[in-house]
């Protein structure tokens, strides 16, 4: 720990610099999620409306849910979290929403899309987390199960 650093790590340097990234990584995810979510949610039409607008806001609140667990770690181990929107702006990898109204099928099928991403990225981090912090890895499989249910959930209604 360095000496201007206001929070001291249980972890080594090493550790809390590899696992701090990947907090900093999946915190941005979640957070486009949450974004993507919103937004599909606001402007989702067709016959399933009421039931995708629902369960919309359901996956909303999943993300904001972990998206403070993950803040919250990352602070605990000494770095501080950036959810900053330009930060989430410059670093995000899930596929962008397209303004206005969008049918409920694509909808359907942009949510699998951002899920199933997020739920990728993050499971690699499971692994590395499990090497350096298992406090970590235990959020991160957290989160994962409850990624891949509701993509199951989501998948379930494509038309496919």
């Amino acid at each position: 720990m360095g000496e201007h650093d206001p929070i001291p790590s249980p972890l080594d340097d090493h550790a809390r610099d590899v696992i701090g990234q990947s907090l900093q990584a999946t915190l941005v995810d979640l957070l486009d999620l949450s974004l993507v979510a919103k937004q599909a949610h606001w402007n989702v039409v067709g016959r399933r409306f009421r039931d995708i607008h629902l369960q919309l806001d359901e996956l909303v609140d999943l993300c904001r849910k972990y998206v403070d667990e993950v803040a919250e770690r990352a602070a605990a181990t000494g770095v501080a979290p950036d959810g900053r929107a330009a930060t989430v702006a410059d670093s995000r990898a899930l596929p962008a929403f397209p303004a206005g109204f969008v049918r409920d099928d694509d909808v359907i099928n942009r949510i699998v899309e951002s899920v199933d991403g997020v739920a990728r990225r993050l499971r690699p981090r499971v692994d590395e987390a499990g090497k350096l912090d298992p406090v970590t890895q235990d959020l991160y499989v957290e989160i994962l199960r409850a990624l891949e249910k509701t993509r199951w959930m989501w998948s379930a209604q494509c038309n496919i």
